[in-house]
């Protein structure tokens, strides 16, 4: 799994940080959380290709999260892009949609699907399933945990002691079935294992709520807005996370990483911001700069 910052500001775009958007690739899947303005020039210069998206999750309808999406689109339109761009979002999707493609002159079109979200299970695939949750903000506000689905490895020790090294009934062990080999019967529970499946979960604009800590309940890696520190009153006037706020979601729902993006344009250095959630998390935590890469 590939993750890159495409936008890390808040509100406000700065010289060093774009609006929002998170590009997670994982196997065959390329999709964007967000798509704040600027996001298109954001994968140029990432070196990303936007014709090999294949799904765009909408955190909520507040325009820095939301403005990119019609130039994205048009770029989609004019690179003949092919496949069919299915497009999440809260209550209200089909109308704000409509609202993007009759603001200009849209001469490309694209096949797209609108599907508004509900919390459960957004979608799943081969590879993964996400989830989300409401959370509480100024407008209908969405987080998502992305749950990797489970691998099975084949155990070579083990098959190594019983002389199964090459042949084709091993397909079987890896489909999770018991096989017969030489007349006895292999248990799947013997010859292979499980590898622990990744947790990925998203917070976007929210003020500190019981989602916010069901959604990262045990995350590999928590992605979480942090736009203020905690002295500032504006975090809960606007509905928005502080540093301590985010140091409790960390603890409470036991994260093993932080990374913090979504940044009020009134910090020009983001050292603080980590300092403070440092002192209360006694896990990693990173400060997102845009293009900041991570696999996992």
């Amino acid at each position: 799994m590939e993750i890159i910052f495409l936008g890390t500001s808040g509100m406000q775009p700065t010289k060093q940080r774009n609006q929002p958007s998170i590009y997670l690739s994982y196997g065959s899947t390329k999709l964007l959380i967000d798509c704040g303005e600027g996001t298109q020039r954001q994968m140029n210069i990432a070196g990303l290709k936007p014709t090999k998206l294949s799904k765009i999750l909408i955190t909520h309808f507040h325009g820095d999260h939301v403005l990119g999406l019609g130039g994205l689109i048009r770029n989609l339109g004019a690179n003949e892009f092919k496949g069919t761009l299915e497009i999440f979002g809260p209550h209200g999707l089909n109308d704000y949609y409509k609202n993007i493609m009759h603001s200009c002159v849209f001469n490309e079109k694209i096949n797209v699907k609108l599907k508004e979200l509900k919390q459960g299970i957004v979608y799943k695939d081969n590879e993964f399933v996400v989830y989300t949750k409401r959370l509480d903000h100024t407008s209908a506000s969405y987080g998502f945990r992305f749950e990797e689905k489970p691998k099975r490895k084949i155990n070579l020790e083990f098959l190594k002691k019983i002389g199964l090294i090459k042949d084709p009934l091993l397909g079987g062990l890896q489909r999770g079935n018991d096989i017969i080999w030489q007349g006895k019967k292999i248990y799947v529970k013997d010859a292979t294992y499980l590898l622990k499946s990744k947790i990925i979960t998203v917070i976007s604009d929210t003020r500190f709520c019981k989602n916010t800590i069901e959604l990262s309940k045990d995350a590999d890696l928590l992605i979480c807005e942090c736009t203020f520190l905690d002295e500032e009153k504006k975090a809960r006037e606007y509905m928005h996370l502080s540093a301590k706020d985010v140091a409790k979601i960390g603890n409470e729902a036991r994260v093993k990483k932080i990374i913090v993006t979504h940044f009020s344009q009134r910090y020009k250095n983001t050292g603080l911001i980590k300092k403070e959630i440092s002192s209360n998390f006694k896990g990693d935590v990173v400060c997102a700069d845009d293009f900041l890469k991570i696999k996992m």
